[in-house]
């Protein structure tokens, strides 16, 4: 990791990007993504030759207190090693769209689903599988809100679940 932070720091990048996202409520995030050649930086570890590039993002986040209207201020970097070199705008992408697998599955899995509090000790593996399936089955049927369509489901009955297709 010290070696990924040094390059970073005494190379220039080969790319960089810069998005802002002020699309959320009361939130305003700007990410700087830039890529780096690794060179000889991996050299004596067991990552020389496999990572050709480094990429470092950086996040600077206002959170604003819908209660008191004050701006709260946040910055993190992360570091990704890359098998190739991207572009800075695919790079950008590829790990926005991590993201975005996190928040549609295992968000839904840990909240609406109450994974976390589950009291399954044997096989849990089982009902996590069954936990997605259901989550997948429900999006194909073009469910907004899983929580509610939870609820209704629990309330309709056997006629209710029989109207959702499987193909």
């Amino acid at each position: 990791m010290a070696a990924v932070q040094q390059l970073c720091q005494s190379e220039k990048p080969l790319r960089r990007h810069q998005s802002i996202d002020d699309k959320a409520r009361s939130r305003h995030e700007e990410r700087i993504t830039e890529v780096f050649e690794v060179g000889d930086a991996l050299k004596g570890s067991d990552w020389n030759g496999l990572i050709l590039a480094v990429i470092r993002v950086q996040r600077y986040r206002l959170d604003r207190n819908t209660g008191t209207g004050m701006w709260k201020c946040a910055s993190e970097i992360a570091y990704y090693l890359a098998t190739f070199k991207p572009t800075a705008e695919l790079a950008a992408a590829a790990i926005r769209g991590h993201w975005h697998i996190e928040n549609r599955l295992h968000y839904i899995r840990d909240t609406t689903m109450a994974e976390d509090a589950s009291r399954v000790r044997k096989n849990p593996g089982v009902m996590a599988r069954i936990r997605s399936f259901a989550g997948n089955l429900l999006r194909a049927n073009n469910v907004k809100n899983i929580n509610d369509a939870r609820y209704r489901n629990a309330l309709g009955g056997i006629e209710h679940l029989a109207k959702y297709r499987f193909m």
